[in-house]
């Protein structure tokens, strides 16, 4: 019954994909991710090969949304302040809490384990219809850029988020961002 009702979801996202992301030039990281980066170097140095993007199926979609339910369920929200006593510490949620970035980075890392590339899991910067910075989970697919976020339990085709979208990691290099444009016109911004 699960299995069919992903397929559903899927067959029903494929009917509003809007395409993949168009990516510009290289941009700055954002300032959670250069500390995460000193940190953690071994992280930010991989070069995937970059095959092209995912192929989309029933068993996908449904590993998508797992890993998505299941490390919202997980993680409990807090923020870096009440965590770590200073603004943007990008982390992985260890200990059970965290906040945007930190469920991204899990639900990467889990993704990736279970065998997906890291040229199509990509940490991306957005701003919420409120003007507040966030960060989300790009998965690249033959049928378009998925969503996986940590204010909701669907995983949502880009372009149905509501979210505008400023910029994410390089699919070939997991230390670099690159801006995302939005038809003809780039868009350039930081969040810090």
């Amino acid at each position: 019954m699960l299995v069919a009702s992903a397929i559903g979801t899927l067959a029903a996202g494929q009917a509003f994909a809007s395409g993949p992301m168009i990516t510009g030039g290289l941009t700055s990281q954002p300032i959670g991710h250069y500390e995460f980066c000193k940190t953690n170097p071994a992280e930010c140095s991989i070069r995937p090969r970059d095959r092209g993007p995912e192929r989309m199926s029933g068993a996908l979609w449904s590993q998508l949304v797992s890993v998505n339910t299941a490390v919202n369920a997980t993680v409990k929200p807090m923020n870096d302040l009440e965590i770590y006593g200073k603004d943007e510490v990008w982390a992985y949620p260890d200990a059970g809490v965290g906040d945007c970035e930190d469920y991204v980075l899990e639900k990467r890392r889990e993704l990736q384990q279970r065998g997906f590339s890291l040229s199509n899991l990509l940490v991306t910067v957005v701003r919420k219809p409120d003007g507040e910075g966030h960060a989300v989970l790009t998965v690249r697919t033959d049928k378009g850029d998925f969503i996986l976020d940590n204010l909701t339990n669907s995983v949502r085709d880009w372009s149905q988020t509501g979210y505008r979208f400023l910029k994410r990691q390089a699919s070939n290099h997991t230390g670099r961002w690159v801006t995302i444009r939005e038809g003809s016109a780039p868009l350039v911004g930081a969040v810090q």
